[in-house]
């Protein structure tokens, strides 16, 4: 069996725009609102309910960062909720946020690498104790083995297509891994100069499904975006979880941000794919 069907992206959410899912599994709750920057973007469904598909996190108040693959397609109801602990419950503190623009990398193909993109807010979001940004890395330098990091989400929580998501935000812990070690496992799928890949056990958690774009802190900072996970088991601790290196980015997200980027087209695909993937 080739790399390829080994490895596929963490749909993590957009199973309607070529991506594929991520979840938490294991892990543990996240203590209510200690995670102020996260985001949940969500789209409407046929069931005239919001749900969730991918994360992403607030790092200006009116911009998200989050996958690229998470990108919805053109039919698709887009909206982004901040503030939120319990999705279901419509916390007083969460806001729903509609997307004024949408800025995917330019060289994202719909593939593994240049996954990332920006997400601008129609409005700016109101900062308080439920709803903060969190900063970026000041420059782009080598991250070391061995650091442990949280990767938080509302993916889903069992390694089952049939697994809801988790009503309340998780979080896992994951160790960064050696860049040779990633290499080996996925060959030509991991670019050391724009991806981090990370180990994990059963006791510490697993992100999957779901948790696409969400961020990976380490020490406090995002140094990384959910990317790709093994495609048939995103618990096998043989098989490393990948994320984008956000710090090689800095000069596109700072251009994008400074009002010089431009705005990605919509995804053209139709909305009996989008059912296909969601389903």
């Amino acid at each position: 069996m080739n790399t390829y069907c080994i490895i596929t992206i963490v749909l993590s959410l957009i199973q309607s725009s070529g991506a594929s899912e991520s979840w938490i599994v294991g892990g543990k709750v996240a203590k209510p609102h200690s995670r102020r920057y996260m985001a949940s973007l969500q789209y409407y469904g046929w069931d005239a309910k919001w749900h969730h598909y991918c994360g992403g996190f607030l790092i200006r108040d009116d911009f998200v960062l989050t996958a690229a693959h998470c990108r919805p397609s053109r039919e698709m109801q887009v909206t982004v909720v901040l503030g939120a602990h319990n999705l279901p419950k419509n916390e007083p503190s969460q806001q729903r946020m509609q997307v004024g623009k949408y800025y995917q990398h330019p060289n994202f193909k719909g593939g593994f690498d240049f996954d990332i993109m920006l997400m601008k807010l129609k409005q700016k979001a109101k900062l308080n104790k439920f709803v903060q940004v969190i900063d970026l890395p000041t420059k782009d330098k080598n991250i070391h083995a061995h650091k442990e990091c949280v990767v938080p989400g509302w993916g889903r929580t069992q390694p089952s297509k049939d697994s809801p998501g988790s009503d309340v935000l998780k979080e896992a812990v994951e160790k960064i891994q050696f860049n040779f070690e990633c290499e080996n496992i996925v060959k030509d799928y991991f670019n050391s100069e724009h991806m981090i890949c990370t180990k994990f056990n059963k006791k510490g958690g697993s992100l999957c499904q779901g948790d696409s774009g969400g961020p990976l802190i380490c020490k406090g900072k995002p140094l990384g975006i959910v990317a790709y996970t093994n495609r048939d088991d995103c618990t096998k601790p043989k098989y490393p979880h990948v994320f984008t290196k956000i710090s090689r980015f800095l000069p596109w997200i700072k251009k994008v941000m400074g009002g010089r980027g431009n705005a990605s087209e919509p995804s053209t695909l139709d909305s009996q794919e989008i059912n296909i993937r969601f389903n």
